[in-house]
């Protein structure tokens, strides 16, 4: 195994087993199961009244009066009394209740600072287009930001600051509607995907993939970005050549297949709408039509594969994809599961856009981000606190776009993805700790099978 590359550092984890959504869910099992037992509790109160009228009990009052005295204050005070069940029964209630109101306002908090955030930049927007001078008056105080701090180095400032990304973005909106084009970030991503056409997928098997990488049974996160990168520099942009997905068999030691593993790597030609992309399934359409929601050639190629591939409906399938490929990936796990195409129960995605993709609750998924990565920012919104979405976010500056995007380091060495991958393989994390667990169909094979596939647009 590589070591963990040096440049990874300040890893932080949201979602998961230990997010807050997790602890909302908890609160509200918590606030459901007080309030049954409240309801237990006042049940066997009430019912209890029925002894202090029961004739056998009032007929011993004849033989000992003073005795049927001082059982019924007793069972009265039991009942009813101060610390009674009933009076019992009213607090467990009310700290039901609590915990139920608690839960809700949490999560009310929560949204209502998403909106919060999506509002402020719709007006910043807005304020722009009515006000150009605020906009020259910001992009003055940038351009000198850059020629005073980052030797006149835009790429180097961009990647200090890829949140920039999400402000403009999430500005747009608000510029376009205060000139008169009310739009919304979804429909102008739509109307993007528009311009580039998606077709229909060929598939072309490759064969057979004896790579270590990718032909032995992947033991842990670094493993998977390991064999995740070997697929990215296969990953060809030339009609014919190279693979750009694979399938992976994963057997246990008695040669059982557990699982598949699907790596998807990213974007290989960026073509601007409209153009000739030589039928290249990696284009940068199919990032804007993954984005806008859309299913894609990419994804199509994918189910075909699996069924090429022989892979059961039912069998737990792992798909793992960088940049492009993590959207994809994304997409395909939602629409395979709610179509009942094939039972994607793990995603893994590096340096991807998803914050907008829907994720079954069926689905454990765990997204890394380089926070130096401007392409996580693409969709301008941070990941949901799911408590089967877990997001990893580090640091690993290269000073470049490209360095801050890879899954390796250079000639191929543990750097970035891959080496942050390394790191949450040794750590102790309850979210990132709880997905590895749930994926022993895939991470505790003794060998596997891989086959090897590329995925072009029909001419």
């Amino acid at each position: 195994m590589s070591e963990t590359g040096p440049g990874v550092s300040n890893l932080s984890v949201t979602g998961g087993a230990g997010g807050s959504d997790a602890f909302y869910e908890d609160l509200a099992a918590m606030g459901d199961l007080t309030d049954d037992v409240a309801g237990s509790t006042l049940t066997i109160a009430m019912t209890s009244h029925k002894y202090l009228v029961d004739p056998d009990v009032l007929a011993s009052g004849i033989l000992n009066p003073g005795g049927l005295a001082k059982f019924e204050a007793t069972m009265l005070g039991a009942l009813d009394g101060p610390s009674g069940l009933t009076a019992t029964s009213a607090a467990i209630g009310v700290r039901g209740l609590t915990l139920q109101a608690t839960n809700q306002a949490y999560q009310f908090v929560d949204d209502l600072n998403a909106k919060a955030l999506e509002a402020s930049r719709w007006l910043a927007g807005a304020a722009v287009a009515t006000n150009p001078l605020l906009g020259v008056a910001s992009a003055g105080a940038i351009a000198a930001d850059v020629y005073l701090n980052y030797d006149g180095d835009w790429q180097k400032w961009l990647v200090a600051h890829p949140g920039m990304i999400d402000t403009i973005l999430g500005m747009s909106p608000g510029a376009l509607s205060a000139l008169g084009l009310p739009s919304t970030l979804a429909t102008l991503t739509e109307s993007l995907a528009a311009l580039y056409p998606d077709g229909d997928p060929k598939l072309i098997d490759q064969g057979p993939d004896f790579d270590p990488r990718t032909a032995t049974a992947p033991q842990n996160l670094g493993d998977l970005m390991d064999g995740l990168d070997y697929r990215n520099g296969q990953n060809s942009d030339k009609p014919g050549e190279g693979s750009n997905i694979d399938v992976r068999t994963i057997k246990d030691e008695h040669g059982k297949i557990t699982g598949y593993v699907v790596d998807i790597p990213g974007t290989k030609v960026w073509n601007a709408p409209l153009m000739d992309d030589k039928n290249n399934a990696n284009d940068f359409g199919t990032n804007i039509d993954g984005i806008a929601g859309n299913e894609t050639v990419l994804q199509e190629g994918i189910e075909q594969a699996l069924r090429d591939a022989g892979v059961p409906k039912d069998a737990p399938v792992m798909l793992v994809g960088h940049s492009q490929g993590g959207i994809v990936a994304a997409r395909a796990a939602n629409d395979f599961v709610n179509n009942g195409t094939y039972n994607v129960t793990h995603v893994v995605t590096a340096g991807s856009p998803v914050g907008n993709i829907p994720i079954p609750d069926s689905v454990q998924m765990l997204s890394l981000e380089n926070n130096g990565d401007v392409v996580p920012h693409l969709d301008a919104r941070e990941n949901p606190d799911a408590d089967n979405r877990t997001t990893v976010k580090f640091d690993n500056q290269t000073n470049t776009a490209g360095g801050n995007h890879a899954i390796s380091g250079p000639d191929g060495k543990d750097g970035n993805y891959e080496a942050a991958a390394r790191q949450l393989d040794g750590g102790n994390d309850p979210s990132v700790r709880g997905f590895i667990d749930s994926a022993g169909a895939f991470l505790d094979g003794k060998s596997a099978d891989s086959h090897q596939y590329k995925v072009e647009r029909q001419p």
